[in-house]
């Protein structure tokens, strides 16, 4: 592959795979929806996030009729019903079936829990109905759907908003559809602060493409208007929050007094020695009433007990069968029962109950997702009145209101930024088709000193410019395989979806460099080993990416020279990164994830042959003592905080690390494997540390950064250098 071919694929969109010319859409649907539908049949792989209530079942229904071949949709329990309910409505014909013996030509849906009973390669499309549920199911069966409909040519997925507090969970889907790995997402668009390891967060420069990305295969609504149409009916009815809070007549286990819980474990307790009291309160409401009501547990004895105190309620547990699980929670949906008494996570997703506008949660957790999913099954776009829901919690439940109540301002936040993100994007991809995201353009600058030449652009097409065997030395930091993130253009070599992306952009600078280095002489690259997570790479330990570097060198044709080991202080990198193999209490819990720091190295290569311009000192240049401290292979004495000031380089997007390169490191390599006059190179010249201080040695330096801000830090920083040289005050 050609560099320019290369450069063009790593522009990150997923291509349209579906109908080139979009069959005629039934007019029973709204314009909105006929419009995401023409579009998720173009691009034939596609995610749909509707909020409840604007229509996702007559969408991806209409979607699977037009899918040439038979369609399987998956669904939560009792959903299929309702599906087929609603399909008979808009007369598309949807057959239930439980293995693939039941399948008909067209149509077919199924509960999640019976995949395995089909056979997926029967199927030219599938639909995920109610998506965001891959999430409560654990690795191996989210694993499993992914996997069985991997080579399937169409496929949908709809939810409601995803849960806006997870990442993760657009990790899922774009897995799911085949567009990116969650992992290559991760490495691509997220960085976690070493504090909290499980909690990603989108580098601030990346937020442009990772919304352009995401509106490459998904379309996000909350209402009409956020795609510009008219919201019409689609009003949502007032919510009202009303929070009850019953005094506790009995201690927690091992409490004298019934005091506030401080911890989860507590909180358990606390709930456990409550159920009385709060499935007194609810009673008191449900059976002053008449109207249809849902009473939410979290507990098996607070569903017990409810149903001991409400004569007409049906509960709903883990232990029914399927059939009567569906036959409950559909008798509701009819009106034959008045009382549902459920889990969210039975029956918290996919369910259409807007004739029911009275819900208690008897039992909260800390779950804002299952809250927010059990509220949404009344209170959504067709109900007509008014929705209560009454929050019941005993006083010594501690903060479990106010985590809800913090998760659901945290959500709103996050759900609004996804619109904002998305709005205009998936707009003009809905009207106007433009899915793809434009060429990524960089560019290019040449300012030169005395003893310096500083080129702002892409790496690989300077260094071509440098003629065959010429180079007499470079010493640079390459950037750490997508750890840290400096630009979002395509050709940034750290912009990289996963490892091998990285390793074979990073090889097409690595020929160039041995092409034009002289022989004889050497390159010498500055790295550490990377440390993984279970998230990202599915493990916690180490990946030795010294060695790949070394390894790319070898070849393109490079010897491995010699490689010294840079001494770092663990305190300072635990107090950093929060690693859990460097934490004192994780050597006192369980060692067997306890390691030690992480060193960085110097990696030096040498080009085959012989070198014409021998490099020689003198005993006054290199006296034996300082000799002998290059030639240790470990240097204990490098000060890590010598290094050119950088803050002033940092544009406001800019992620936290700037890497640059200790100076007394870039000092010794210069000094023992070069000669004054020769010509030093950094294709990764940051803000100019390996320029400064070969200027200040009394060599030639060329420095290459794609950057703007840091290649005008770096001009600064070889002017500020090469003035003070010529005063005479840096010697």
């Amino acid at each position: 592959m050609e560099y320019d071919e290369f450069i063009a694929s790593k522009a990150v969109s997923d291509v349209a795979t579906g109908f080139k010319v979009v069959p005629k859409i039934s007019s029973s649907l709204f314009p909105f929806q006929r419009d995401i539908v023409s579009w998720a049949l173009t691009r034939g792989r596609a995610a749909i996030f509707a909020d409840c209530g604007l229509g996702k079942t007559p969408m991806q229904l209409e979607w699977a009729r037009h899918v040439p071949g038979d369609v399987l949709i998956l669904a939560p329990l009792a959903v299929a019903a309702q599906t087929a309910r609603e399909g008979k409505k808009f007369g598309i014909p949807v057959n239930r079936c439980q293995s693939q013996a039941d399948v008909k030509p067209g149509i077919n849906i199924a509960n999640y829990e019976r995949l395995e009973a089909f056979d997926a390669s029967k199927f030219t499309g599938v639909v995920l109905d109610e998506s965001s549920i891959l999430k409560s199911y654990d690795g191996k069966t989210r694993t499993l759907i992914i996997e069985a409909f991997s080579r399937i040519p169409f496929r949908l997925a709809a939810t409601a908003t995803p849960s806006p507090n997870d990442y993760m969970e657009l990790g899922n889907h774009a897995e799911f559809l085949g567009v990116m790995a969650r992992e290559e997402m991760l490495a691509m668009y997220f960085v976690h602060d070493g504090a909290e390891t499980q909690k990603w967060r989108i580098k601030g420069h990346a937020q442009a493409d990772f919304w352009q990305w995401v509106c490459s295969w998904a379309v996000m609504i909350r209402k009409p208007s956020d795609l510009g149409y008219d919201d019409g009916k689609f009003q949502l009815p007032a919510l009202e929050m009303k929070e009850h809070i019953v005094r506790a007549t009995q201690a927690a286990d091992g409490d004298l007094f019934a005091m506030p819980a401080a911890t989860l474990h507590e909180r358990i307790g606390a709930r456990r020695a409550t159920i009385d009291d709060r499935a007194n309160k609810a009673a008191e409401m449900v059976n002053a009433s008449k109207e249809p009501w849902i009473v939410w547990c979290n507990l098996n004895g607070e569903s017990e007990r409810l149903v001991k105190l409400i004569p007409d309620a049906v509960e709903v547990r883990g232990s029914n069968t399927p059939e009567q699980k569906e036959a409950a929670m559909m008798g509701f949906s009819g009106g034959t029962i008045r009382v549902l008494v459920t889990k969210p996570s039975i029956a918290g997703f996919g369910m259409n109950w807007q004739h029911c506008n009275n819900i208690a949660f008897v039992g909260l957790t800390d779950s804002y997702e299952e809250f927010y999913q059990a509220v949404r099954r009344c209170w959504r776009f067709g109900q007509q009145k008014p929705v209560a829901a009454h929050l019941i919690v005993a006083d010594i439940e501690g903060a479990v209101l106010l985590n809800i109540k913090r998760k659901e301002n945290d959500a709103a936040k996050m759900a609004q930024e996804m619109v904002k993100n998305m709005r205009d994007l998936n707009a003009a991809a809905i009207h106007d088709g433009a899915t793809t995201r434009q060429k990524s353009e960089y560019k290019i600058a040449n300012i030169s000193g005395a003893n310096w030449t500083m080129r702002l652009g892409d790496c690989v097409e300077s260094v071509k410019g440098i003629p065959d065997d010429t180079l007499h030395y470079s010493i640079y930091s390459p950037p750490f395989a997508s750890l840290y993130t400096y630009s979002n253009s395509d050709r940034d070599m750290g912009n990289c979806k996963d490892t091998e992306t990285f390793l074979e952009h990073y090889r097409f600078l690595v020929n160039e460099i041995f092409r034009s280095t002289m022989p004889g002489r050497l390159t010498s690259f500055h790295c550490m080993d990377l440390p993984t997570s279970k998230v990202r790479d599915g493990i916690i330990g180490l990946r030795d990416f010294r060695g790949e570097l070394i390894r790319i060198h070898q070849e393109a044709g490079f010897v491995y020279h010699s490689g010294v080991t840079i001494w770092k202080d663990p305190v300072t990198a635990m107090q950093r990164t929060k690693a859990i193999g460097l934490l004192y209490k994780q050597l006192k819990k369980d060692s067997h994830l306890s390691r030690q720091g992480i060193p960085d190295y110097l990696v030096t290569m040498r080009k085959p042959g012989v070198n014409p311009e021998p490099i020689t000192h003198t005993p006054e240049d290199f006296p034996v003592d300082l000799w002998q401290k290059y030639a240790s292979p470990v240097w204990m004495d490098i000060n890590p905080n010598e290094t050119l000031q950088y803050r002033s380089a940092r544009e406001n997007n800019d992620e936290r690390h700037v890497c640059p390169l200790q100076l007394e490191v870039i000092r010794r390599g210069i000094k023992l494997w070069s000669n004054p006059g020769d010509l030093v190179l950094s294709p990764f010249a940051g803000i100019g540390s390996e320029g400064h201080e070969a200027v200040k040695s009394g060599r030639q330096f060329l420095g290459l950064e794609l950057k703007e801000s840091y290649f005008k830090c770096a001009v600064n920083n070889l002017k500020a250098a090469e003035s003070a040289l010529t005063d005479g005050a840096l010697f």
